[in-house]
This record gives C-alpha cells, sequence and structure tokens, in this order.
C-alpha cells in the first residue's frame, strides 16, 4: 500500500478525530439508554446541594474524645465515603466535637449508613495472604475425542444432563479449633471461595465498616489495596491498648537509632492476651504467614506485622518496625490510638440542605464563559478575518471533547462538577485560543519572508508546536501540583484545568494544523484574498521578496501583472517537502515555460526591471548550495 500523500494525510488526521468524538458521544449515548448516564455531568456540593449529616462521636467507656481522635473518625469516614464512589463530599469538624458530613445530590442509604456506622479495632492472626486481584479458579474442561472422521450411522450422542453447582460449605473439617491459627478449622471452602473472588483493586471493596464475626474467619483487603487477607478470630480487642506512639528506634546500648517505629503499650487484659499471642506464634516461625497477625480497623488491615524470631513478649510493650517514615508511622500511632478507644456516631441531624451557591451563580459562571468566548471569537474574526473561523471551529471542537469526557467521568467514576470546576473551564478558552495564535503568527511570519502558503504552513508548523508543547507542559505541570497540594474544591479546579490542556494539544495536533494543511490548498487562502487573513501584502511583506514558483525557480520583486505563480507552485510541490532551493545572482530566461517567457516579454515590453524576471537555479556543480540571492537568506 502505497503511503498517504500531502493531501491525503490531513484527512485521515481528521477522520481519526471525528471517530474519537463519535465514539465519546456514542458511549454516552449507550449509557442513557442501557445504563444510569445522563446528558449533563452531576454537579458538587456548592452547584446542587445534598444531604448534610451531624454526628457526635461518644467513647463507650465515657472518656472525652480527643481532637486527634475526632480528626482520625473524620479520616475513616472520608475512606468509607470516597471508597463507595461518593466525590465532592466535605466532611468536617465543628466546635463541641462534632462531625458534619456533607453528600452531594441524593446519596444512597448504604452510603448513609457507612457514615452512620461507628469504627472497630481488633486483633487477628493471620491464615492466609494473597495478590489483590480475584485467582482464577475455574476447572480445567477434561480432554475431548481427537477430531477426524466421523461415521453417519452411529447413533448421536445422548446430552449430558447439566447439574447445578453447589455452594461451598461453610462447615469446618473438625469439631474444635486447635488454635485460633487452625487453617483446616476456620478456612471452609467457603471461606477460599470468597478469598479467591474478592478484587481488592475494586474501590468497592475498600470501604470499610463491616468488622466480621468475631468468632469465625474473616476475608478482607489491605486498607490501601495491596493485598487480601484470609483472618482467624479476633484474639485481642483494640480497646485493650493503653497507648500507641511514633519515634526513633532504641539502640540496645541505651542510644538512638535512626529507624522510624511504632510502639504499642496494652492495659493488663491486653498484657495476657498478647503473650499468649506471642508466644502461640513463635511456634509457627517456619510457617509464614500463620506468625503474623492482623490490626484490623473499621474492617480493612492497616499492618500485618510478623514476630521477629525469638521473641515472647511478656510486658505487654511491641515495637512494630520496618520501612516506615515518619509520617507513616505517625499515621499507624493515630490509628492504633483511634481504636483503642472504640468510638459510637450519634446522629444529632439529617436534612437536606440547599446549593450553597446554587443555579443563579453557576448561570453567572457560564454567562462569563460565554462572554469570555464570544470576546475570542470577535477578536479572531477581527484580527485574522477569514482564518478567525478556524480559531472558531477549533474551540468548538475542544469544548465538545472536554463535555464528553467529563459526562463521561462524571457516569463512570462519580466525578462532579463544581464552580471552581467551572472556573478551570473559563480559564481553559484564553489557553486554547493562545494556542492558535501562536501558530497562526508563525505562519504569518513566514508568509513576511515571501514564502508561499502551503510552505508557510509546513515551516509555521515546525515552529509553532515546539512553543505549544512548551507552554501547555507547564500548564499541566502546574495544574498537577495545585490538585496534589490544594484541599477541597480548589481541586476541582486544578483537574478541569490540567483536562482541558490536555484537550488542547490534541485539537492543534488533531484538527488545527490538518485544517491550515487543506485551507492552504484552496484559491482563497493560496492566493492571498484580502479577506482572508494572509494576505502577504497587507502583512507587510515588502514588494521585493522572493517567491518560489517551482520546479527550482525563485522570482524577486513584485509579481507581474498577468503571471500568477500561485497554481504552478500548488502543483509542483503537492507531494514534494517544502522547497529549500539555492539560486544563483543573475537573471535569464533559460528553463521558462512558454507562457513565462510571453510574460517576461511583456513586462520588458513595459521597461520593468530585470530584476522582475525568474532566475534559473545553479547548474555548476562546484558552487556552494548557500540557499542566498543577493546576500538574503531563504
Amino acid at each position: 500500500m502505497a503511503p498517504p500523500t500531502r493531501r491525503q494525510r490531513p484527512v485521515r488526521t481528521l477522520v481519526v478525530l471525528g471517530f474519537i468524538i463519535f465514539a465519546l458521544l456514542g458511549t454516552i449515548a449507550a449509557g442513557t439508554k442501557w445504563s444510569t448516564a445522563t446528558w449533563t455531568p452531576n454537579l458538587a456540593l456548592d452547584l446542587e446541594g445534598g444531604t448534610q449529616i451531624i454526628l457526635t462521636p461518644v467513647a463507650d467507656s465515657g472518656e472525652e474524645v480527643s481532637s486527634a481522635q475526632i480528626q482520625q473518625a473524620i479520616d475513616v469516614i472520608r475512606q468509607r465515603v470516597d471508597s463507595s464512589g461518593v466525590a465532592e463530599a466535605e466532611i468536617t469538624s465543628q466546635s463541641g466535637g462534632k462531625i458534619v458530613v456533607a453528600l452531594p445530590g441524593n446519596p444512597s442509604e448504604e452510603t448513609l449508613d457507612l457514615v452512620k456506622t461507628s469504627a472497630q479495632m481488633a486483633f487477628r492472626p493471620v491464615l492466609a495472604i494473597g495478590n489483590p486481584t480475584p485467582t482464577d479458579t475455574t476447572p480445567t474442561p477434561e480432554p475431548t475425542a481427537s477430531a477426524g472422521a466421523t461415521d453417519p450411522a452411529a447413533p448421536a450422542p445422548t446430552p449430558t444432563p447439566t447439574v447445578a453447582a453447589e455452594e461451598p460449605s461453610d462447615e469446618p473439617t473438625k469439631a474444635a479449633p486447635d488454635n485460633p491459627s487452625d487453617t483446616a478449622y476456620y478456612i471452609t471452602p467457603a471461606v477460599q471461595a470468597e478469598f479467591d473472588a474478592l478484587d481488592c483493586t475494586d474501590p468497592a471493596n475498600l470501604t470499610g465498616g463491616t468488622n466480621g464475626d468475631p468468632d469465625k474467619a474473616f476475608v478482607t483487603c489491605g486498607q490501601d489495596g495491596s493485598a487480601k487477607y484470609i483472618l482467624g478470630p479476633v484474639e485481642i480487642e483494640g480497646a485493650r491498648i493503653s497507648s500507641a506512639t511514633s519515634g526513633l528506634n532504641q539502640l540496645p546500648s541505651g542510644g538512638q537509632g535512626n529507624l522510624w517505629v511504632v510502639n504499642i503499650a496494652f492495659d493488663g487484659p491486653g498484657t495476657t492476651a498478647f503473650t499468649d499471642v506471642t508466644t502461640r506464634l513463635q511456634g509457627l516461625a517456619a510457617t509464614p504467614p500463620l506468625n503474623q497477625f492482623a490490626m484490623v480497623l473499621d474492617g480493612l488491615v492497616i499492618s500485618a506485622p510478623s514476630l521477629a524470631s525469638g521473641v515472647i513478649i511478656a510486658d505487654g510493650k511491641a515495637e512494630i518496625s520496618g520501612t516506615f517514615t515518619r509520617e507513616s508511622a505517625a499515621s499507624l500511632a493515630n490509628q492504633l490510638n483511634f481504636g483503642s478507644l472504640p468510638l459510637t456516631f450519634t446522629v444529632e441531624s439529617q436534612e437536606q440542605i440547599s446549593a450553597t451557591l446554587g443555579s443563579e451563580q453557576l448561570q453567572m459562571g457560564l454567562l462569563a464563559g460565554l462572554i469570555g468566548l464570544g470576546l475570542v471569537v470577535v477578536y479572531s474574526l477581527l484580527q485574522y478575518r477569514a482564518l478567525g473561523l478556524v480559531t472558531v471551529a477549533s474551540l468548538v471542537v475542544a469544548g465538545l471533547l472536554t463535555y464528553s469526557v467529563i459526562t463521561l467521568l462524571s457516569w463512570l467514576q462519580g466525578y462532579r462538577l463544581s464552580l471552581p470546576g467551572v472556573a478551570g473551564l473559563i480559564v481553559a478558552i484564553g489557553i486554547t485560543a493562545d494556542s492558535f495564535i501562536v501558530y497562526f503568527e508563525r505562519i504569518r511570519d513566514e508568509l513576511r519572508e515571501g514564502r508561499t502558503l502551503v510552505a508557510a504552513v509546513d515551516r509555521g508548523w515546525e515552529r509553532a508546536r515546539r512553543t505549544i508543547l512548551a507552554s501547555d507542559a507547564v500548564n499541566f505541570l502546574a495544574a498537577i501540583v495545585l490538585y496534589v497540594l490544594a484541599v477541597g474544591s480548589v481541586r476541582g479546579f486544578a483537574f478541569t484545568l490540567g483536562l482541558t490542556t490536555l484537550i488542547d494539544v490534541l485539537v492543534v495536533f488533531m484538527f488545527t494544523h490538518p485544517v491550515m494543511q487543506l485551507v492552504a490548498r484552496t484559491k482563497f487562502f493560496g492566493q492571498g484574498h484580502r479577506l482572508s487573513g494572509l494576505d502577504p501584502r497587507r502583512l507587510g511583506a515588502p514588494e521585493g521578496s522572493a517567491r518560489y514558483v517551482g520546479r527550482g525557480r525563485v522570482v524577486h520583486g513584485p509579481r507581474p501583472s498577468g503571471v500568477d505563480d500561485a497554481p504552478v507552485e500548488d502543483a509542483v510541490v503537492e507531494d514534494e517537502p517544502t522547497p529549500r532551493v539555492p539560486v544563483a545572482v543573475g537573471g535569464g530566461t533559460a528553463g521558462l515555460t512558454i507562457a513565462e517567457r510571453r510574460a517576461a516579454a511583456r513586462a520588458a515590453e513595459q521597461k520593468a526591471t530585470t530584476s522582475d524576471a525568474p532566475v534559473d537555479a545553479p547548474t555548476s556543480e562546484s558552487e556552494p548550495e548557500s540557499g542566498r540571492t543577493e546576500g538574503n537568506e531563504h
């Protein structure tokens, strides 16, 4: 298959872009018919309103709840809400130790129950650890008879009756367990099947809130979704922790090391239970992971350390070491302290709240965007005339892509558009228009230097794309930094800013440049109509500038009457690279076509200067190809 020509390549690029837009809009249309998708993105709390719940944490022991424990309770609730797919939720604390949870839209009852459920901590033995993805347990089919000729007289095979698969049994294989780490007793076929099917990469399985039966095996995920576990029964409750701190490890000599660790101290009953646990785990050191115990907070494993060889902790004080940083060690200590004081969330109130900004502010934001878009269109038409229509078309394509992507994310990922996000979309209008201006001005610069439009588009693109990529890279980096460091609704602005920056690159490369390659070959733009915005005379090109007219020839001076070199150039270089032909000093008519000779003769009769006639390319191989004509570089 022959490679695409210069005229075919932009067409193919535009077809690919059209297919992308069609696929995005088609997916949304299919989702509105067969799923829960809508043609409008979901709005955040500040634009739509939602449900507000005020919770009061109460300690089961009657002790006063500290601010650190309230903050940890907020973290637990946020983990539940974020993993359930609810975006743009606001969770804050109020004076008096209250927690305010505001969920946008109409959250489901399951989500509301997750917010209200109290979190618990427990220590369970580890029975099995696996990768976070589901385990394929599909049985291998039995081999069939080898293929070959069949006997027509042979009777048809009798269909084998299908038998429904039985549910895995949850009955232990023995009457009683030998100890809490007895895998033969606790890992029943039902538990193993649940473990195999569990997918900890699915955010829905990281919501927590389910603590499991304390006397049975428990299948769950790590809090970060990096592994899944089968755990034994609860051996120590979180309430048995008297304190948990983080710091640098202590050396045997009494000095301070450089490793971050977490220190746990248990109360009296907890010390006795922990001594029994460490004694049993020492006997299982040769069969990992049975020598590990898991710290389970809100139904998710926050840490599963193994017991050091030969260590039996009898004083109720344990040190957890590993690849901790200062932040991760402090986080684990805070989680353990939160678990040491079981909290119950009392619902003070639950009510529907109206949008804090409302539809009026959304309308004002959209109006501001339309005004900005209108000003960009007016400026483009005044500055670039008909060329400004390319800007308008590019903005329309960018708008379609942005709308499609945001609507899809709203349906598939729970994204919600907030007012700061709308502000990011408005700012993107200027960013996108700036890319077009850079490109158009580069083309104009090339026209001022005497190049034809086809050559100016190619040369201008080479120069403009580096500037466009550098500018968009800076914008995208700023959006990433803002998204990582910011909190709350500011992240919505950063997200839309980064998204529209990527779309800007896509539109410039796959729409604006291909369209310019096509319009450059039209008579209206190619011959520099005064309303095209690309007229070399209006751009200030000097009268004596050089013009390439094809077949290795360049002419100087103003365009003679009756001579139109644009069609010649278009016909010659359509499938050739941008010409950079060296031209010798001097005149003459050698190598001219009949029409060009007649035109030169008419020009001579009108007493035109000799610089008006085209000159030939150098024929001497010894002459260096400097690419210079009368001291001007082309």
